[in-house]
């Protein structure tokens, strides 16, 4: 059974970014497809929490908009929440803040690329259901959910950079491109150098640990993911200079 204790998941879709009015156009959840938790969520599943604390109810614990799932770091507000046939759809004002002011540079250049919620599941709202065409031979079917929040999020849980499950050499290079498409943004971010000090220590960071994503998947061989052997831990070195890098801008 699982936890009705405050749980988060991610989606990645951004629909628009509106750079005079500082909006951006968002899914938060997507709608009738199995997740990493084996969850589906189906349409009307947010109705509830939307019409008590949503953008246009009357609560003053609205659904907060967030940065990492950090209620310390909220970076704006919901204008809208509204579920149609895809998922949540969501359009977000950011504020002022420095930490909104970072975040509004991290849209722009392309770093937030994903959205997460911060919900607590509803034990009488969902159930089992038994699929043999399933990863789980089933999943979860939810059709109610206590959403709390939406978050921006960075790479959302480094499940682009996941190098252990890799079963075939397509995959790989896969992998590969994916990871220099997310260092050439950083870079080109880095480059832009607007923001907090915070924000581009955290995009320097960002850079080391994809580096050494890229030279242990340069250095992994592909296995089948049931039979995989021990893997002995690889000490990653850095595949360029960073401070040469960085120093240029």
């Amino acid at each position: 059974m699982k936890s009705t204790t405050y749980q988060t998941k991610g989606a990645a879709e951004i629909k628009d970014i509106s750079s005079n009015k500082r909006q951006v156009a968002v899914y938060l959840a997507k709608f009738d497809n199995i997740d990493s938790d084996n969850d589906m969520i189906k349409k009307g599943a947010f109705t509830k929490s939307i019409q008590e604390r949503g953008p246009d109810s009357p609560s003053n614990r609205k659904i907060a908009f967030l940065r990492w799932h950090d209620w310390e770091k909220p970076i704006g507000k919901f204008l809208t929440l509204q579920e149609d046939d895809f998922g949540l759809f969501a359009v977000s004002q950011l504020g002022t803040s420095v930490g909104a002011n970072d975040a509004w540079n991290d849209y722009n250049d392309g770093i937030i690329r994903e959205h997460s919620i911060g919900f607590q599941y509803i034990q009488d709202k969902m159930r089992w259901i038994d699929d043999a065409n399933a990863p789980a031979q089933g999943y979860w079917m939810i059709s109610e959910l206590k959403l709390y929040e939406g978050s921006a999020v960075t790479f959302g849980a480094n499940s682009e950079t996941n190098v252990v499950d890799v079963m075939k050499s397509e995959d790989k290079v896969e992998k590969a491109v994916k990871i220099s498409n997310e260092i050439d943004i950083l870079i080109k971010g880095l480059a832009n150098g607007k923001g907090s000090d915070e924000r581009l220590f955290e995009m320097e960071m960002k850079l080391k640990y994809l580096n050494s994503q890229m030279l242990i998947l340069a250095k992994s061989e592909p296995f089948v993911k049931e039979h995989s052997p021990i893997i002995e831990p690889i000490i990653a070195q850095e595949l360029f200079n960073w401070s040469d890098v960085i120093s240029k801008f």
